[in-house]
């Protein structure tokens, strides 16, 4: 059940998310903000009663989404200095925050009104991992669909060229590079050809527009500046050629692509990041159920592919995973950070983890 105290927590978890995944800066933003929250502005008396699981919700991510935003918009010195790591004593850390609360309630609100938009593209390796999974089993040539694709930046996955461990797929020219930190060996060399890609979100942005490009550029933590400079540089591709992305609910779309004819030769792959906890229950149980359907009907010449990036929430982590059908099952690819700095073959030590309130443990596809 909701709760002040449970909304608080939410905080101290996404600050063991954030050093988990290497950011310090804001696992203390975290931090503070957990102890700062008041009801003294309307925003901190949103949070506080915040009527969802706030960690499914990404509640943290939101506020924090909208401090940022101020920071890049050069509005508040105080804050900036903290964003930058130069404030760092936890209690000036928190006193910080809380006047910045205060003083910026009304342009803060709006940005608890939605979940945080990081589907971005530094993710499109760990997708690209398990879309070489899919090659090996089904061939090289994929038609690939993508729910919850957000403003559309991994729909860009054929267009990057990706290096995984010295193991290489995409254009040669391509104006976007991504070079994840590879943990092992090498995925084998495997020929990938996308013949095409779609998309669809329930609220999909427009990455071109520049108050869209600014609010993305905001999702991105404050101390990982080559992301923000690879995500800008995503958006300068799609303002050259853009991308097929429709509004439509997951589980409407999927089931009606489908049922779509399925050339021959060709696998039909299903992929998604950070995803899942965002679907209703009675979605993502409509989506599985197309998926298992569509599995039973899948042939050797018209295989069926799911490569998923979804959080291990325990552990902080995302667990890339594979389904084919014909198949035998899902299979772990790997384990990456959780906007692909790094990728793991299989899965990597975790660590001690965190205990998560059950409501905000999400089943995996």
């Amino acid at each position: 059940m909701a709760s002040e105290d449970a909304n608080r927590e939410g905080f101290r978890i996404q600050a063991f998310y954030c050093a988990a995944n290497g950011s310090p800066i804001y696992a203390r933003i975290a931090t503070a903000l957990a102890e700062a929250l008041s009801r003294d502005s309307l925003v901190g008396a949103r949070v506080l009663g915040w009527p969802g699981e706030p960690t499914r919700d990404a509640l943290p991510l939101r506020l924090i989404g909208g401090l940022h935003a101020l920071v890049l918009a050069g509005a508040d010195d105080a804050l900036a200095a903290v964003f930058r790591g130069e404030t760092a004593e936890p209690a000036a850390v928190a006193g910080v925050l809380a006047g910045a609360l205060v003083r910026h309630d009304a342009a803060l609100l709006p940005w608890l009104a939605g979940p945080p938009q990081t589907n971005e593209p530094g993710r499109s390796a760990a997708l690209m991992a398990g879309l070489i999974e899919v090659a090996r089993a089904a061939g090289p040539r994929i038609e690939l669909l993508e729910i919850g694709s957000s403003a559309g930046l991994n729909l860009l996955i054929d267009r990057y060229r990706i290096d995984l461990g010295g193991t290489v797929v995409g254009p040669a020219d391509a104006p976007v590079t991504i070079v994840p930190a590879w943990r092992g060996a090498p995925p084998a060399a495997t020929p990938v050809e996308i013949v095409s890609v779609r998309g669809c979100d329930v609220a999909p942005l427009e990455a071109t527009d520049p108050a869209v490009e600014a609010r993305l550029a905001a999702y991105v933590w404050a101390e990982e500046p080559a992301r923000l400079a690879r995500v800008r540089a995503a958006i300068a591709m799609m303002r050259a050629r853009g991308v097929d992305l429709v509004r439509a609910d997951a589980a409407d779309w999927i089931e009606a692509r489908l049922a779509e004819p399925q050339p021959a030769g060709v696998a039909r792959v299903l992929m998604h990041s950070v995803v899942w906890q965002y679907l209703p229950e009675t979605t993502a149980d409509r989506v599985r159920a197309a998926m298992l359907a569509a599995g039973e009907r899948a042939t050797p010449t018209r295989p069926l592919g799911w490569v998923t990036m979804e959080p291990d929430r325990a552990l902080g982590h995302q667990v890339i995973r594979v389904r084919t059908w014909p198949g035998d099952g899902w299979h772990v690819v790997g384990t990456a950070q959780a906007h692909g700095r790094w990728i793991a073959p299989g899965m990597a030590e975790g660590g001690d983890g965190i205990a998560l309130p059950k409501a905000a443990r999400v089943r995996p596809s």
